[in-house]
């Protein structure tokens, strides 16, 4: 953290606004202006500075303090959880349960999902049966029309 906290460069922005104030007290009256603007526009950076560290350590102070307590329970819980083979193999044997049990869910899915896509082929085709069927009745009646029309 260093010697001043991590406000460097506040105490360097200050510090030319300080210089720059003791300045417009002793430079001629023609530069009142330009050393007035220069010291409020330091002073007003010296302020961003200070405020943009204390956010920035307010940040780091949480989030360092979450990181060290998630440490220390990862240590203690593994320092003290012992398993023996027993327990080992009916946690295994309930693993191989579930797995077995979410096999056949799947299977059970993946059947009626290919049920379904047979479905929907077969109401594609008779879409496309009906289609063929409009159209045919079309072409009937435009025959039909055009043999009445020669007739006339």
């Amino acid at each position: 953290m260093g010697y001043l906290g991590n406000q460097l460069a506040t105490v360097v922005v200050s510090a030319f606004a300080a210089f720059l104030t003791a300045m417009y007290f002793v430079m001629p009256a023609a530069l009142n202006q330009l050393l007035m603007v220069g010291t409020i526009v330091t002073w007003f950076l010296a302020f961003i500075c200070w405020i943009s560290q204390k956010g920035t350590d307010y940040a780091h102070r949480y989030s360092h303090s979450e990181k060290k307590s998630s440490i220390t329970l990862e240590h203690t819980t593994s320092s003290t959880s012992v398993l023996g083979v027993s327990e080992i193999g009916k946690f295994k044997e309930s693993f191989t349960a579930e797995l077995n049990e979410l096999k056949s869910e799947v299977k059970l899915k993946d059947d009626e999902i290919n049920r379904l896509r047979q479905q929907i082929s077969n109401l594609e085709t008779l879409v496309q049966i009906e289609a063929l069927k409009t159209e045919l009745a079309n072409l009937k009646a435009l025959a039909v029309k055009e043999n009445s029309a020669k007739r006339k």
